[in-house]
């Protein structure tokens, strides 16, 4: 481990805000993973018999206006929530690196049209550009809700990613590693691979760790709106919103969903800032 690795590490160690949410996101992993060993119930299991029940010995924070337990599809809602953050982040890593990459190593032409088509994003809202996709796509079913979910987070989301590689890769490609690289002979798919892409990983990661919040609170909204991830699969958002009609008399029906969404957005955006701080050389000095 080199001396900057030792001192990003260093640096996260003694910020307990980011461990704090570090431990907040492991368990967040832990609770997506093993949800169907820690949940009571299936996500879809209805108790007729306990319908708006208060939190009790049978269901630990009781049951929604359908009979089903509050406590695993919460749990269940942590794998959904966690899932559409990793494959969003995903489609959005491969098309805003790609295309970040080649406007700005090619530069010209290239940097030119790939950065109006960016701006041209830019110019719609995100979250009402992913209600009009959304809304194109209508899921044939409740399983096609994820799809639906992913491609259009993915295509609202990629342009902050594209701009912020460009933006790695027009101070990098002048530096004189870049040049010694060219100078013996390395091909650009090996400059790219093996000098700019490692050298920009820092900004990456945290951009990431960001983006993964913000993308869980747009499934959310999607989801509160009605036309994210449908039912019978758990979403906090949706939950949320059921519980809309029940605030007065049954306030615990929105009050864990909205603990659990909160919690999470918040420990992906302060871990995001901890890692910012970290890993950056000028922050830490």
């Amino acid at each position: 481990m080199n001396a900057a690795s030792t001192g990003a590490w260093k640096g996260l160690l003694r910020n307990p805000i980011t461990l704090a949410a570090g431990a907040v996101v492991v368990l967040l992993v832990f609770t997506a993973i093993f949800a169907p060993v820690l949940a009571p119930y299936t996500y879809d299991a209805q108790d007729r018999e306990h319908v708006l029940s208060a939190p009790g010995p049978r269901h630990k924070l009781g049951t929604d206006h359908l009979g089903e337990d509050v406590l695993s599809r919460i749990l269940y809602g942590a794998r959904v929530s966690l899932t559409v953050g990793l494959v969003v982040e995903a489609i959005e890593l491969v098309i805003g690196v790609s295309l970040g990459v080649l406007a700005g190593y090619k530069g010209g032409l290239w940097d030119t049209v790939l950065m109006r088509v960016t701006d041209a994003m830019f110019a719609f809202p995100d979250l009402l550009f992913a209600i009009l996709l959304v809304g194109i796509w209508r899921p044939a079913s409740p399983a096609g809700s994820f799809l639906v979910v992913f491609i259009a987070l993915a295509l609202v989301n990629w342009p902050g990613m594209a701009r912020l590689v460009r933006g790695q890769v027009l101070s990098l490609r002048q530096k004189e590693f870049v040049e010694a690289a060219r100078a013996v002979g390395a091909g650009d798919w090996a400059i790219v691979t093996r000098h700019l892409l490692p050298n920009m990983l820092s900004p990456i990661i945290v951009a990431v760790t960001v983006d993964i919040a913000n993308v869980i609170l747009a499934e959310a909204t999607l989801s509160f709106l009605g036309i994210g991830i449908q039912p019978p699969f758990p979403s906090w958002g949706r939950m949320i919103n059921d519980a809309r009609p029940y605030l007065l008399s049954h306030p615990f029906l929105i009050v864990w969903p909205s603990v659990a969404l909160g919690a999470t957005v918040l420990a992906f955006n302060f871990l995001g800032d901890g890692l910012r701080d970290a890993l950056d050389p000028r922050l830490r000095e």
